[in-house]
């Protein structure tokens, strides 16, 4: 299997690296572009051209996986906080395919870290619903059952308790307020956990973000059911999630659900 390229697109910076699918890891270093201060459609896809020709040699021409910081219906960006608003209602896979000349598939984020975890990293062969959440400025989510992807679940805007989730339990709240590891998770974490929990009923939770590398330092506070771990690929997932989606794409233009599960369930017996 050839090379995929997949690219993780910020509010600060564009990253992009090949992804060798066997092994699911960079096959060369990722390279990082600022985000254009005006970040366009047009000048975002400059550097997203930028970034294919860097790496064409790799990836001949093979399709292109791109993760967003906001929902992606269809490959349409309904909304978007964290880039120029030119990007809200545009069909950006149509765009960018178009821009690059060649296929390109278009995820929320935190779906393309989840699919990352789920086929090669904490959660490669976990059978049932995983919840990948990102503890960040905000709180991200992924939910994933026997393999097959949820896309754009927002649980990090659930109500508990009369707030928005991300703005009491996010890892920026903890920074802002100068909280400890142990009253962060026992005072903010531990009733967002335990509610989608109960809404859920998830097999595993996996913890992303960069507070992830902290995990020892608040994991012990939280009591839950469901296990809870740490993240693997740490901040290459986005980009090793993209590129797996992207090929799966091009490998099945047409896939009904009926085939979804049915391949969900292979890759699973072959774990």
């Amino acid at each position: 299997m050839s090379k995929v390229l997949g690219i993780d697109v910020g509010g600060s910076g564009i990253k992009g690296a090949p992804v060798d699918l066997e092994v699911g890891d960079f096959a060369e270093p990722r390279l990082r572009i600022p985000t254009p201060e005006k970040s366009s459609p047009k000048n975002v896809v400059t550097v997203l051209r930028e970034i294919v020709d860097n790496f064409a040699p790799t990836i001949g021409d093979g399709p292109v996986g791109i993760s967003f910081p906001a929902p992606a219906r269809h490959g349409v960006i309904p909304f978007i906080a964290n880039l120029d608003q030119g990007w809200a209602g545009l069909h950006a896979e149509e765009y960018i395919s178009d821009a690059l000349g060649r296929p390109v598939t278009v995820l929320n984020d935190a779906d393309a870290a989840g699919l990352g975890e789920v086929h090669y990293g904490a959660a490669r062969g976990v059978p049932g619903v995983v919840i990948l959440t990102t503890l960040g400025t905000g709180i991200g989510s992924a939910v994933i059952n026997n393999g097959i992807l949820l896309p754009n679940t927002e649980l990090g805007h659930l109500e508990i308790d009369g707030h928005d989730a991300e703005t009491r339990a996010a890892s920026s709240v903890k920074d802002r307020k100068h909280m400890s590891y142990r009253d962060w998770a026992t005072k903010r974490l531990q009733r967002y956990y335990e509610v989608v929990e109960m809404l859920f009923s998830p097999d595993l939770f996996v913890v992303g973000g960069g507070v992830s590398k902290d995990h020892s330092k608040f994991f012990k506070y939280l009591t839950l059911e469901t296990p809870i771990v740490p993240a693997k690929l740490l901040n290459r997932a986005g980009i090793i999630g993209a590129a797996w989606q992207a090929q799966w794409r091009l490998e099945h233009p047409d896939a009904t659900e009926e085939q979804v599960v049915t391949a969900a369930k292979k890759a699973k017996n072959a774990d």
